[in-house]
Parts: structure tokens; sequence; C-alpha cells
């Protein structure tokens, strides 16, 4: 017999998402988000893996190539900071399909591309469409997953999504000296990124709205109808649920950004703020420009586009190894020790000459960063409220994307002049920083709920006592 377990009348939404175990919705919801994240990061690199290429293929060079490198996440800064409002205004479901949609339409025309110029501006336009796509699934999961399986579920999704990043360094590698149907192979690459927002789009229709977001925005009926949902899923494979906690208080209404820079969230956002500014200088800049570092070694594009497949590999590797230990090492201490980590790394293959020891440190830096990134992703979804989850995961990550756009007028001319281990020295130091910064403002969240979280105790370092969510029969 199936238990409906009917909540409370008044129950609130929060309380009722919290008591859930994961369930086959759950489930779907981790796939198609792992889907959407697999294009997103696919293009993310795709600047790294095609930057020698194209710097031959259109003959530039200088302010150039750096602008070719940049405009994507240019674009990507903007995107974040306008599709992450529209997540909190309109809904997490809705910008990230849209975030997809812009994305797939302009990288589709750079594959077109007559000349260094148009490419510049298609890049800059897919930027801003996918410059959301991380954190609003970063938000949408975090206000869906059970506190529990928070972090694991999380984890799942861009372990699915990383597989893209070595996917493009593999068919650069293979693509790049053919010419299918008369085509450059180049120019596939944006055509394969393309596809995503098709095979998201027919798999939106089983995508639920956050209730979350949708109490938040006072659309009572339609939360419940969806948490309901979920519920009925619980039930519908013989879970007993518990009974609501009575003290999880409703979301919250009326969100304004001012509140990000108010008590009891200031320390927190100015926090990530400068946290991202620092992150991908280790996390991006990284992806972005080893292939340069590999030809200025003297590698042949075709040669190097390899070694670049192999240490990309890494990256969903790295996602995986996250998997087992998200949930049992608090988050905040995950994401500082693999920032020191990959501070080690980076310094020892800037140093290094020999082939393996390219390809196993490149591994293992990529590797590691994945803790790191699987690491912060759930965890700056986790400190802010649902009604600014949104904005504030997006808007504080949307500095990444401003810091990747800059790094290679900063990193390229480090290369140039000094050579790769001074590049990688400037990278160490940003990392270190970005660690020591978690340090002091980092609250603790790993197995505690939303609510938890960002009620008392908010603007502090989160030393308050760890509380395990009780979930029931959870899967």
């Amino acid at each position: 017999m199936v238990t409906t377990n009917t909540p409370p009348t008044g129950t609130s939404v929060a309380a009722r998402m919290d008591r859930l175990p994961i369930t086959p919705l759950h489930m779907l919801i981790t796939a198609v988000i792992g889907i959407g994240l697999f294009f997103d990061l696919y293009e993310v690199f795709l600047s790294g893996t095609l930057s020698t290429v194209l710097q031959k293929q259109f003959h530039i060079g200088g302010n150039g190539l750096t602008l070719l490198l940049s405009s994507a996440f240019l674009g990507m800064f903007l995107g974040s900071i306008v599709i992450g409002r529209i997540a909190d205004r309109f809904g997490r479901r809705r910008a990230f399909l849209l975030s997809l949609g812009i994305y797939s339409a302009f990288t589709l025309l750079a594959a077109f591309s007559p000349d260094a110029w148009f490419l510049v501006l298609c890049r800059f336009l897919a930027g801003f469409g996918i410059g959301a796509g991380l954190p609003v699934a970063d938000a949408y999961l975090g206000d869906l997953l059970p506190a529990a399986k928070r972090g694991l579920y999380t984890a799942i999704a861009y372990t699915v999504g990383f597989v893209g990043v070595p996917a493009g360094g593999f068919l650069g590698h293979w693509l790049v000296p053919l010419h299918p149907l008369g085509i450059a192979g180049w120019r596939w690459l944006f055509v394969f990124g393309a596809i995503g927002a098709v095979l998201i789009v027919a798999m939106q229709s089983r995508l639920p709205e956050s209730p979350r977001w949708l109490s938040a925005a006072g659309r009572d009926a339609e939360a419940d109808a969806i948490v309901t949902r979920f519920e009925r899923s619980a039930s519908e494979r013989g879970i007993t649920l518990a009974e609501p906690s009575p003290t999880t208080p409703p979301t919250g209404r009326g969100a304004q950004v001012a509140e990000l820079f108010q008590r009891p969230y200031a320390g927190r956002t100015w926090m990530m703020l400068i946290f991202h500014f620092l992150q991908s200088w280790g996390y991006y800049g990284f992806g972005t420009l080893v292939p340069l570092v590999l030809v200025a070694r003297g590698y042949d594009v075709v040669t190097g586009l390899g070694f670049l497949g192999v240490i990309f590999i890494g990256y969903p590797i790295g996602s995986a190894l996250s998997l087992p230990i998200i949930e049992r090492t608090e988050r905040k201490y995950l994401i500082i020790g693999s920032a020191v980590a990959m501070s080690v790394f980076g310094l020892v293959f800037g140093a290094s000459r020999s082939e393996a020891a390219i390809l196993i440190l490149g591994f293992c830096y990529t590797a590691t960063s994945n803790i790191f990134s699987n690491a912060f992703h759930v965890y700056q979804a986790e400190i802010f409220p649902t009604r600014l989850r949104g904005t504030a995961s997006a808007g504080t990550y949307s500095i990444s994307r401003l810091s990747s756009g800059l790094l290679p007028f900063i990193l390229v001319p480090i290369l140039h002049h000094f050579g790769s281990t001074w590049m990688f020295v400037a990278v160490a130091v940003a990392m270190v920083i970005a660690a020591l910064d978690i340090v002091v403002g980092g609250p603790h969240t790993t197995g505690r709920t939303l609510t938890e979280v960002n009620s008392t105790g908010a603007q502090g370092s989160g030393d308050e006592p760890r509380v395990r969510e009780e979930t029931g029969n959870s899967a």
C-alpha cells in the first residue's frame, strides 16, 4: 500500500522538502542538469582547445589572441548577472533553459565565422547565454536536493558535465586535421556544442520548477503541487516520510539585491566576490592557457591537443573522486585543501619539461581542481537564502568570469616574457589567498539544512554545531 504522508495544513514547503529522501524524480533532475552542464563546460574550455588552431586560421596574435580568449568569459560575466537575476525573478527552470538557448544559437553561428571579429562577437554572445548556467544549476539543485545528499548529487551532475572537457580536447585532436563535408574541422566543434540545447529542450518538460522558489514568489498552490509530486515519488517506493519539522520557517518573499550587502549576508557576499576573483586564476587559467604553454615548449598543434585531451581527463575523474568525500568532509575544508594542492601541482607543472611529467602533473592538477570545483559549486548555493540564491550564486560567480576574461591580458604576457614557471607562481599566489579567504569567512554547511545554514549565525564563519538532517529512509 502506498502511504501518502500528507503533511499538516500550513506546513512550509521548506520543511516538506527537507524531510525528503532521494527519489527517482531527484535522479532524473540530476541527470538532465548533468547533460546541460556537459555542454556548458564543453563551451567554457573550448577557448583553450581552439586557441592555437584559430591563431593560425585567422593569423592573429598579441591583443587579438587575448581578445579571442577573453570574449566568451566577458560575455559570461554579463550573462551571469542578468540571467542569475532572472532565476530569482522568473524561476530557476526558465533561467536554465534560456541560458542554454542563447548559447546554442550563437555557438552555432560561430561555426560559420568568416573572420576573427565575427568569431569574437559570437563567442561573446554565446558566453552571455551560458554565463549563468553553472550557478543557476547550483541554485536549482540546492533548492531541490535534501541536505544529507545535496553535495553528493550535485557532484554527480558535475561529474557528468565534466566529461565535456576532455571531449572537447579529444574532438579537437581528431577533427582539427580533417575537413568533413569540405568544412574545416574546428568549425564542427562549434556545431557539436550547439546540439546541447536541442537535447535539453527535448527533456525540459520533465523538469519541475523549484518549489522553494515558487513559495518565495507567493505561488503556493504550484509549490504544493510539485512538493506533492516529490512526496508521491517517495511513497510509491514504499518509503514512509518523517513528519515535517514544525520549526522550519517559510522561505520569505520580496528579495532585493541590496540585502546581499547588508547584515546578515554582507560578509558572505564579500567573501565569495573575493574568492571568485581569485579562484579563476587557478581553475580557468590552467584550462585556457595550458595549450599556449605546450606550444611555447615546442609541441605542434595536433600533438598539443592530444596532450590536452589526456590532461583534461582529470576533470571528470577528479569530479568522480569527490563523490565519496563531499558529504564526509566539511565542504569549507575541502575547498581550502584542494586549493592549496592545486598551487603545489601548478608550480611543479610549470617547472617540468619531460612529457611524462607534463601529462602526470597536468592530470593531477585537473583532477584536484574538480574536487575543488565541485565543493565550491555546492557551497555557493548553500550559504544564501532561497529568495536570493540565484542572484547571489550567479552574481558572485560572475566575478570569476570577469577575472577569467582579464587573465589572458595578465598571464599571457607573463608566460611570453618570463616563462611558464613564473606564470604558475602568479596562479599559486592567487589560489593561496583564495583559500585564506574561505578560512576567514566561510561558514560550515555539510549535512545542514538550507534553513539552518541561512538562519542564525549567518554573518559569521559558521562555527555553530553541525546538525545532521533527518531524511527518513534516504536512498
